[in-house]
């Protein structure tokens, strides 16, 4: 059981200040009606909801935030922001906190996700959408297990078209644009 108690006032709540500085969202709107976690589809996997890790911030529990596997398992499908009746991004302050807790050089509570998330994201940067199988050798290679998921998981999915050998690409301009403008955020 979780406990929410208040470490810092929120007006010198730090990690709400670094949340709104950084992201420009402002989690002390949130008013717990919990629909960000109704419709969070791995809700189920995280050890704190989305509205506990909200309620968290506004509270200044930085540790128990930033510590929390929830961070690292949300899946950024925005499902919880396009809920929100105060309009809070909430999948933008699960990336922020991501990011603090990197630069605090926090490990994450969930193992390999880093690696998983380095993938993903070079993946996108590189061909402007993700390659599948790329991902998931990177993933194998990465956790010493070379053949994890080949045949129950990647053997079907091929025979049923679902997964390209090949990578194809997408974006272009645009997407170079953002890859410059999120690396100037940081």
């Amino acid at each position: 059981m979780v406990t929410f108690k208040a470490d810092q006032p929120i007006a010198g709540n730090a990690l709400l200040s670094r949340i709104r500085d950084r992201s420009g969202v402002r989690v002390h709107d949130c008013y717990q009606c919990g629909k960000c976690s109704a419709g969070c589809p791995v809700a189920q996997f995280m050890d704190l909801m989305p509205r506990q890790i909200m309620r968290a911030i506004q509270l200044g529990q930085t540790d128990l935030v930033l510590r929390s596997s929830t961070i690292w398992l949300c899946a950024s499908c925005h499902t919880c922001s396009v809920r929100c009746p105060m309009e809070i991004d909430v999948a933008r302050v699960m990336d922020c906190l991501r990011h603090i807790a990197r630069a605090e050089r926090i490990p994450p509570a969930e193992k390999n996700i880093v690696l998983s998330h380095e993938l993903f994201l070079e993946s996108v940067k590189r061909l402007g959408r993700l390659y599948e199988v790329g991902l998931v050798a990177g993933l194998n290679l990465g956790t010493l297990k070379p053949f994890a998921n080949v045949s129950d998981v990647g053997l079907p999915l091929f025979v049923r078209g679902k997964l390209n050998l090949l990578p194809t690409r997408a974006g272009g301009v645009d997407l170079k644009r953002i890859f410059a403008e999120k690396k100037r955020d940081r």
